[in-house]
């Protein structure tokens, strides 16, 4: 550059921090949106059996839908399944403790498998009470945690999640939105909580998974800078 000439505001490269920072808002971006849509689908999905088997009970006049589901269930089970997949990764880098068991796609593929196979057999699998198909959900949840998880922090925040979702599942039938075909935990079932733990590390396996494939990413343009 000629001496006397001055750098145009609009030519002004960005400092490396300031990229940094930018890139990985994008990247969060995207993985919450796509998070979001995952959520979505599987709320569907998953939601279609349990209507058709009689599990839950919406009024009629809010079953406006294609897939016989009330219109507010898909966005909230998506911006939960954004936040649960972003929430994971955040906390393995704030405890220091990478999750390294079984990062692959195959594997989340499968985890997303069993967990629609557990949600499927709480609709679909007879048992002579709920005591029993509580007790059978409790024990494959559990074994979805220790195949595709095994980690401190996965397991705590499936417990938080159940919790929380039960709670706030046990307000909305309290309060007439839905309801639950013979509830025998208050206003829901007892194996509601197993579901809600599965889905948890499900959606945290794909939140993890995507993190990784952003940390690749990023390594790459660095290492090709």
């Amino acid at each position: 550059m000629a001496e006397g000439e001055t750098e145009s505001p609009g030519t002004k490269k960005r400092g490396p921090y300031i990229s940094s920072v930018t890139s990985r808002s994008v990247n969060l971006m995207i993985r919450g949106v796509v998070l979001f849509f995952i959520g979505v689908f599987l709320a569907l999905v998953l939601n279609l059996l349990q209507i058709q088997r009689n599990v839950t009970l919406f009024p009629p006049d809010v079953i406006a839908s294609i897939f016989s589901s009330a219109w507010w269930v898909p966005p909230c089970c998506g911006t939960a399944s954004a936040v649960i997949g972003l929430l994971y990764p955040c906390i393995d880098r704030h405890l220091g403790e990478p999750h390294k068991f079984k990062r692959e796609w195959s594997s989340v593929m499968r985890c997303v498998a069993v967990f629609v196979g557990i949600n499927h057999a709480s609709a679909k699998v007879d048992f002579d009470n709920n005591i029993q198909l509580s007790l059978t959900l409790a024990a494959l949840s559990i074994g979805l945690w220790w195949t595709f998880d095994r980690s401190r922090s996965g397991f705590g925040l499936g417990v938080g999640i159940a919790f929380l979702a039960t709670l706030v599942t046990q307000l909305l039938v309290y309060n007439g939105v839905y309801q639950y075909t013979s509830p025998d935990f208050l206003y829901v079932r007892s194996w509601l909580p197993c579901i809600f733990f599965a889905g948890g590390i499900t959606m945290g396996n794909i939140g993890r998974q995507l993190a990784m494939y952003e940390c690749k990413v990023i390594a790459e343009k660095s290492h090709q800078e």
